[in-house]
């Protein structure tokens, strides 16, 4: 299930996407446009720009712009630099250890597919569709 920390992030980077090429947004000007805690828009910007999604600057005419064009961004990358992995099972997750029942796993091929639907819909959606 996709959190509102996920949920957020996309709205967030919608609002950037929509004023894009107006230099750096103050977070609190997105706060108050997406009706989300500027508290809690912090932790998610954090995460984001720790993704390399969002540039940051501090300070005087400080805020958020994206780092790259909203046709370049897919909104599975969005998720996961918010979620983490959106792998359904723990085995299929890119970080896990191998499972050493895999090979006599029964459901592993319906995960797999699973993983693969949601992989190929997520990945295959980009910011600017959302638009």
């Amino acid at each position: 299930m996709i959190s509102t920390k996920g949920r957020y992030a996309l709205r967030v980077m919608l609002d950037l996407a929509e004023h894009d090429g107006e230099g750096y947004i103050p977070l609190k000007d997105i706060a108050e446009r997406q009706k989300i805690s500027k508290k809690y828009l912090e932790i998610i910007v954090k995460d984001l720009v720790n993704g390399n999604l969002l540039a940051g600057v501090s300070g005087k005419g400080g805020g958020y712009r994206l780092q790259k064009a909203p046709g370049d961004y897919s909104v599975g990358e969005i998720l996961e630099a918010t979620e983490g992995p959106l792998a359904p099972v723990a085995c299929l997750a890119g970080d896990s250890a191998p499972c050493p029942r895999a090979a006599e796993c029964r459901t592993l091929p319906l995960w797999a597919e699973y993983d693969k639907l949601t992989h190929d819909f997520f990945y295959g959606k980009r910011l600017v569709d959302l638009l």
